[in-house]
């Protein structure tokens, strides 16, 4: 009688457990589906978005297309910003097709919150661009002082900017001298000055004992004071209004030097030769350090050219020299005769096995089979093997660019005479 009762109380009490997991499911159940519909919405909204973005902005290094779905006052919006308006629109119409409705919340850059300072000036002797607005960002390129961006917006103390190469990415903004249109217009009319040797100093004072306002490495530009050189100085300020003195011997007028740059075989080689022995930097593009494209960015720009800012990207620019013979196995000299003097030479990956090319590392010719290149520091090595100075990795060659003579014929290199430093249009239309 005992046990009937027992089980008989254990049979109620898991009919109640039963009931109770029932009922809890059935109360569930419509946050359940709630939640695997936003899963749907979300998956289908990342599937279209990146559509988009490989159709209208493939390189965040060229353009902006930054998009999410957010619940914003109870409703769901799309938020983000981008460069291109037919992205945005193409994002929109996609969406209403596919059955999501949301607000429009996305914002066409340059921001309305910069309030028309969308031109800007670099103020340090090297501003360092991540891709990131934070510290702990890769970094990306950088730029030297004087040089233009167009500012597209800001966010925590960064901004986000277009060079004159075309990069797109993150510099603090004290790095920048923001302008109005009309600003930037009356800076480009002021005399200027740029830098002409590897390191130098803006004093406070004439007298090198007195407090620096501002180091100085080649290539940098400033505003010149006009009928203030004394003696062995010039007196000269950053865009940002901190003045001071430098050498007279450390620079030369702005114009002059954009009238007389000029890459030639021999001008290219002897600027390389100067950058010898100075340390790999990702993402640099000074004499403090440079990486392999920044080496070879930094050298054709203190002749003249302005080149994209990447390996991947410089390996679509000027012409083309046929170097197959090298690329498929035949390393000797001979296979290496359609290359001159200060072309440059592109390593990597082959396209195979459904894998796409992918270019590493770039190097200038400097004929008689050898390049100079930055990798690991920046170094001399030949092509040839049996060579002491062999460069071992040699073997992945992809193919070779002709840089000299190309500018301004729509092959992706221009001159510092066309590209704007002293023009209003300097960042109507960047380097493309």
């Amino acid at each position: 009688m005992q046990t009937f009762k027992k089980s008989s109380c254990r049979t109620r009490l898991a009919a109640m457990i039963g009931c109770l997991i029932v009922a809890a499911t059935l109360s569930l159940c419509p946050a359940i589906m709630a939640q695997s519909s936003d899963n749907q919405i979300s998956s289908l909204f990342n599937k279209i978005c990146s559509e988009v973005k490989s159709e209208f902005a493939p390189d965040s290094r060229d353009k902006t297309f930054e998009a999410s779905l957010k619940m914003t006052d109870g409703k769901l919006a799309i938020v983000g910003s981008t460069t291109e308006s037919a992205a945005k629109n193409a994002l929109i119409s996609r969406l209403k097709q596919a059955g999501i409705t949301a607000a429009d919340k996305m914002e066409l850059l340059p921001s309305s919150s910069l309030k028309g300072k969308e031109y800007g000036v670099v103020v340090m002797s090297t501003a360092s661009f991540n891709s990131e607005p934070n510290f702990s960002a890769e970094s990306g390129t950088q730029a030297l002082m004087g040089m233009p961006v167009r500012i597209l917006e800001e966010k925590g103390g960064w901004y986000r900017c277009i060079n004159m190469e075309g990069y797109t990415a993150w510099v603090i903004t004290r790095s920048i001298k923001a302008m109005q249109k009309s600003e930037w217009e009356e800076y480009l009319k002021k005399p200027k000055i740029i830098v002409n040797t590897l390191y130098s100093t803006l004093y406070s004072d004439m007298d090198k004992s007195s407090m620096p306002v501002s180091d100085l490495v080649w290539g940098d530009i400033l505003i010149a004071h006009a009928g203030t050189k004394e003696g062995n100085w010039i007196k000269a300020s950053v865009a940002d209004g901190r003045e001071g003195y430098l050498p007279a011997e450390d620079a030369e007028n702005l114009n002059s030097w954009i009238k007389r740059a000029s890459p030639t075989e021999s001008n290219i080689i002897e600027t390389a030769k100067k950058f010898c022995g100075f340390p790999y930097v990702w993402g640099g593009t000074s004499v403090k350090g440079v990486d392999c494209s920044g080496l070879t960015k930094s050298v054709y720009f203190l002749n003249g050219y302005v080149l994209r800012r990447d390996a991947s990207q410089q390996c679509k620019t000027g012409d083309s020299v046929d170097v197959h013979k090298y690329v498929n196995g035949e390393h000797t000299l001979k296979s290496l005769e359609n290359l001159r003097i200060g072309d440059l030479i592109f390593f990597g990956t082959k396209a195979e096995n459904g894998k796409k090319e992918r270019v590493t590392h770039v190097a200038i010719y400097m004929g008689e089979g050898k390049i100079i290149h930055s990798s690991n520091i920046v170094r001399i090595n030949s092509l040839i093997p049996g060579s002491k100075d062999y460069y071992t990795t040699a073997g992945r060659m992809l193919k070779a660019r002709r840089i000299i003579g190309t500018a301004d014929k729509g092959k992706g290199v221009v001159s510092v005479k066309q590209i704007g430093l002293t023009a209003p249009n300097a960042l109507d239309a960047p380097l493309k």
